[in-house]
């Protein structure tokens, strides 16, 4: 804590911008409209905190943030939420006393830190900076056609193709719905949890052999792939995982970021996926 609070007064005598200077940096060179209605907003944390260093990541995690802090990185950039809802709502979490919030939000105060979240625009710009990172990630970006949305790739089984998209997005617990040994060669890829109507769309062309995706509720997308397999239809699903689909894409963001802020240090800090396979 009093490191912290040392290294806080050395960014405030310097100068260092402060976090909604920052910000308004981004919402400049983003290259979209700035939306009045979006999630893209300071979660926790006083904007005018004069900034000592930027950690992009996939989820302000309490590990996350602790790892932050140890860099010296007090304005966290994360692309999902900090307090367990998608927009963030801690009132009932208050009227609990629920200690899991108290903690993680007395850890952000005590450590002077911000927490922003950069969902909305980082998806809206163009190209999708997280669909960006992915398919760099999975070195697909010349596979990809941006008219389409589908990925094309020599043909191989869904098995193969499941393991080398574990082992790129390091995916811990990885699933698959469809036939192991099933040829394939052209895919829709939708990282995150873009819901079921989108889902369907893709699976409803004839093209589409596989579709990747972060997760989904168990009775939504995946029964509609274990039907289709079912009926003999070739189809398969590999759910990756929330935060390996899309973690890519704000080690992406790090780099962008570097383009244009130059006064301030930038990192990308990983979010460790929660899952764990048991080892029998």
């Amino acid at each position: 804590m009093f490191v912290a609070c040392v290294t806080l007064g050395a960014a405030q005598e310097s100068g260092a911008p402060t976090a909604a200077q920052i910000i308004e940096q981004i919402k400049a060179h983003v290259g979209v409209p700035w939306r009045t209605e979006t999630v893209d907003t300071i979660k926790a944390g006083d904007p005018n905190t004069p900034v000592t260093g930027i950690a992009t990541t996939m989820m302000a995690t309490f590990d996350v943030l602790r790892r932050a802090a140890a860099e010296n990185k007090n304005l966290v950039i994360t692309h999902e939420p900090t307090f367990y809802s998608h927009l963030d709502k801690v009132d009932t979490l208050e009227q609990e006393q629920d200690a899991v919030w108290a903690d993680k939000e007395k850890f952000i105060r005590d450590h002077h830190m911000v927490v922003w979240r950069f969902h909305d625009h980082w998806h809206l710009r163009r190209p999708d900076g997280i669909m960006e990172g992915v398919l760099q990630t999975l070195g697909w970006q010349d596979r990809y056609n941006a008219e389409t949305h589908l990925v094309t790739i020599p043909e191989t089984t869904v098995d193969r193709l499941a393991a080398e998209v574990k082992t790129k997005l390091g995916a811990r617990a990885l699933r698959v719905v469809g036939a192991k040994e099933m040829k394939v060669t052209t895919i829709a890829l939708q990282p995150g949890a873009g819901g079921t109507a989108g889902h369907r769309k893709s699976l409803q062309r004839s093209a589409v052999e596989v579709l990747i995706i972060g997760e989904v509720p168990e009775w939504e997308t995946i029964e509609y792939v274990s039907d289709a397999a079912a009926q003999g239809k070739k189809k398969a699903l590999i759910l990756v995982g929330h935060i390996p689909s899309e973690q890519p894409g704000m080690e992406n963001c790090a780099v962008w970021l570097k383009t244009f802020l130059k006064n301030v240090p930038v990192g990308f800090v990983p979010t460790v996926e929660p899952f764990w396979m048991p080892a029998r």
